[in-house]
């Protein structure tokens, strides 16, 4: 998969659940279920509920995605 395969949205952290996942509601009005980025755990990068975060979706499965980003 590469990068211009890649979807991206805004959304804010709403609860947080075991083994980094997170359940992120979207500007749109969705709800999906996300993990962290390597990145953001390589550098220690925590979540809370009512961060905003920026988060990549592939267009096969829309109920899932990474957060690649904090606000």
């Amino acid at each position: 998969m590469g990068k211009q395969d890649v979807i991206e949205m805004v959304g804010t952290v709403e609860e947080l659940l075991p083994a980094t996942l997170f359940r992120i509601a979207l500007e749109n009005g969705h709800e999906i279920m996300a993990h962290l980025s390597g990145k953001m755990r390589m550098n220690k990068i925590r979540l809370l509920p009512g961060d905003k975060v920026k988060v990549e979706m592939t267009p096969y499965d829309l109920s899932k995605g990474r957060v690649v980003y904090r606000f």
